[in-house]
């Protein structure tokens, strides 16, 4: 059976670095990212902000699935709130960041058009947690247990609002009210990047939010292939698109992936609480998973 061919968008950056690895053997790679600068000699540079679409249009030719994983950045300029999750909801951001994540608005739009023009049968989006992070202090102060993707996307940063943008958009080509159904699976990528204490500086509420956030390579590498590969990803409206949270299987998760076992079999192997055991033992000194646990 010959390979699919997957186009990666953001092929430098830190996510597809993990996934790169497990698509390598797997798939007829595409590599493209605005800088092209990186490890990896087969990324090809392309600003997919460029509105001239026709400028790039050639890479999406014969890709069977498109994982777009690209975002715009501005050094100085932060797009989403540190931390605010904790009580005080500390800000750090500046009105520009709209023009900032705008443009990321931009590439997604510019990259679906081209998917469903160029008759791509499926995109896998890298959302981000941050789309429904609003929720997150009521998550963190035990107003609520848990939420899933179902929840109505609310963020109070740009960056937040850009993903959640991205889900919108991803929906309507989805429908095919443009032209043809564009099939979409948004990941709410969680953390994916180790959790250490040091980093914390005594914070409990934050790491054990972070622990609760993880995802681990292995698994990440087996969402997205999933998520390339389902036979059927319709919801109960019939429409081909599904949002997964992007966690490992945690002992202190607060965000459901019962959605993504259902729909595409995914089935994390790793675990925050026990890949960093040693080091929450000796750092983490309040109990339970919540601000009103300790």
């Amino acid at each position: 059976m010959a390979k699919k061919r997957v186009l990666v968008t953001g092929a430098a950056g830190t996510v597809s670095r993990q996934l790169l690895p497990a698509f390598r053997d797997r798939y007829d790679l595409v590599l493209l990212d605005s800088n092209a600068s990186s490890s990896e000699n087969d990324i090809i540079e392309v600003d997919l902000s460029n509105p001239d679409i026709e400028t790039y249009r050639e890479y999406f030719k014969g890709v069977d699935a498109v994982v777009h994983n690209v975002r715009s950045t501005q050094p100085g300029i932060k797009t989403s709130a540190p931390r605010q999750w904790l009580p005080d909801r500390p800000g750090s951001e500046s009105p520009d960041g709209y023009f900032v994540e705008r443009r990321s608005v931009d590439m997604a739009f510019n990259m679906y058009r081209l998917a469903m023009e160029e008759n791509v049968q499926r995109v896998i989006v890298a959302s981000s947690n941050h789309a429904a992070d609003w929720y997150e202090t009521k998550l963190h102060n035990g107003a609520l247990d848990t939420i899933g993707p179902e929840v109505f996307p609310l963020s109070d940063n740009f960056y937040g609002w850009a993903k959640a943008t991205y889900e919108h958009l991803g929906f309507l080509f989805a429908t095919g009210r443009l032209g043809r159904v564009l099939e979409n699976v948004q990941v709410r990528i969680g953390a994916p990047r180790a959790i250490r204490s040091a980093d914390f500086e005594g914070d409990d509420v934050s790491h054990k939010r972070d622990l609760g956030a993880y995802i681990s390579p292995r698994d990440m590498q087996q969402l997205y292939v999933k998520s390339i590969e389902a036979e059927n990803i319709r919801n109960e409206d019939g429409i081909p698109f599904q949002i997964f949270y992007g966690v490992s299987n945690n002992t202190r998760a607060f965000w459901s992936i019962a959605n993504a076992r259902r729909v595409i079999g995914y089935q994390p192997e790793d675990d925050s609480e026990r890949e960093f055991a040693d080091d929450i033992r000796g750092s983490i000194k309040t109990n339970g998973r919540t601000l009103s646990a300790t």
